[in-house]
């Protein structure tokens, strides 16, 4: 198989540790491979595709280090294909012709089919994807794009439909512990030439904080071991605190700009409305952690505040506008203790989605009848044209009538007798239910043709 030099071996006279120990220890085979049994397992999709040679555009779609690149390679390899191997963050539509070249160039010498290996393919532009899209949609190159992001967000849908998409897991605690089992003992591409123990606490930390992803746990081992003396018997001892030291920080899955930022949002969204402090805690730290605007996160409780809780409890709004102007005013870290109290306090609230039914009922109506006119009791008539037209006439001022309220018509005749609001069973709004059915009731006895 010709491939590119991305992946082509290491020069002789290259130090063998000179790449990092992720790099140094890609699987060469399928059988090395770990992980994403899901598409590689017997009679799966992978697994179908290479036993049976079958050629068709593949878009990896997966987390960091959980093998895309690794299994782009096998893929290439095992199909006994052409490799030609891109970045979006470098490639334009020059490299992509070119590549398209070289493709048409080694069927016509050898019969050999090429896969492009486009990684972070979510980074092309849409003129970018359109020139790929002819080459892909005519069978001249086959496709092996790898992303972090949704593909349904990032790539063009004609592109898409002529992909099948491979979801990747990030990698379990099982297949994450091979692998620095495999890392630790392997002596020409690992570190078995260092004999180092890694303690219980150190493997469980580092299998906690990475997040599923095997190159953040391979390149943190390497610099745990390299970085340990050894002791009196030769053997480097890893322990939670060269961990720590190795990791820095531990991995955050999250994309400010990506799917895993509506998902969090949605999460925390959703918790809330389920009237879960813990959870929705948890999601809102989550986002923090990670480097979100907490902004937007006070925007985001203020709908929540009017969407979910509503008239149960009106001070729900007030508690989230208070809770966008402390943080304004404060700032992290002070300001966003200030967004946990509303968190909280929403969790805690009774809950009507009333208004934003009604309001969706009457936008849609609104929508539907948009030509109906002012009935003229409700029109406004500022010169005395307006008056002799009858603008205005018979309008009853409800201030002039006992308990403020007279029954009236406010509605076009079109959609006279229309209900929109409901009012929901839960805190202050639930008060008003019954005298809101009562007032109802006396307009459509006062005009039963516009019921």
């Amino acid at each position: 198989m010709d491939q590119l030099n991305i992946f082509d071996k290491r020069s002789g006279d290259e130090p063998q540790g000179q790449a990092p120990l992720a790099e140094r220890m890609r699987p060469l085979t399928l059988e090395d491979f770990i992980g994403q049994d899901h598409l590689l397992g017997p009679g799966k999709i992978l697994d179908r595709i290479l036993r049976n040679h079958r050629f068709h555009s593949l878009i990896l779609w997966g987390p960091p280090g959980c093998g895309k690149t690794t299994l782009a390679r096998l893929i290439a390899t095992h199909t006994d294909s052409h490799l030609i191997h891109l970045s979006a963050v470098m490639a334009g539509a020059k490299e992509i012709r070119a590549a398209v070249q070289e493709a048409r160039e080694v069927l016509a010498k050898r019969k050999v089919r090429t896969w492009l290996f486009m990684d972070e393919i979510h980074r092309l532009n849409k003129a970018q994807q359109d020139t790929l899209l002819p080459h892909v949609e005519n069978g001249t190159i086959l496709l092996l794009g790898a992303t972090t992001e949704n593909p349904s967000f990032e790539i063009i849908r004609p592109l898409l439909s002529r992909a099948q998409v491979a979801v990747l897991e990030p990698l379990g605690e099982e297949h994450l512990r091979r692998i620095i089992q495999r890392g630790l003992s392997e002596e020409e591409n690992g570190l078995g030439k260092f004999p180092a123990h890694l303690s219980e606490e150190a493997e469980e930390y580092l299998l906690a904080a990475s997040g599923g992803d095997a190159r953040i746990i391979l390149n943190a081992l390497e610099i745990a071991v390299l970085t340990t003396p050894p002791d009196a018997q030769g053997v480097r001892r890893i322990d939670l605190e060269a961990a720590k030291e190795a990791l820095l920080r531990k991995s955050v899955h999250y994309d400010k700009a990506g799917e895993e930022h509506y998902n969090i949002i949605s999460a925390l969204h959703k918790a809330i409305r389920g009237s879960d402090p813990d959870a929705a805690l948890y999601w809102l730290s989550r986002m923090l952690n990670a480097g979100e605007d907490p902004l937007f996160l006070a925007r985001r409780l203020i709908r929540v505040a009017s969407e979910d809780v509503g008239l149960a409890d009106p001070f729900a709004l007030s508690q989230t506008v208070e809770a966008f102007r402390a943080y304004h005013f404060l700032g992290s870290p002070e300001g966003e203790l200030a967004l946990a109290q509303a968190v909280v306090y929403l969790c805690l609230a009774p809950k009507s989605n009333s208004v934003y039914t009604a309001f969706s009922k009457a936008r849609k109506s609104a929508m539907e009848t948009g030509s109906a006119r002012v009935p003229l009791h409700l029109r406004n008539a500022p010169t005395s044209l307006m008056k002799n037209l009858g603008y205005g006439k018979e309008y009853k001022y409800p201030h002039d009538y006992e308990g403020k309220w007279i029954p009236e018509v406010y509605l076009p005749e079109e959609v006279a007798g229309s209900l929109f609001y409901e009012p929901g069973g839960a805190g202050w709004e639930s008060r008003w239910r019954d005298q809101l059915e009562q007032r109802r009731k006396k307009a459509r006895e006062l005009h039963p043709k516009k019921r």
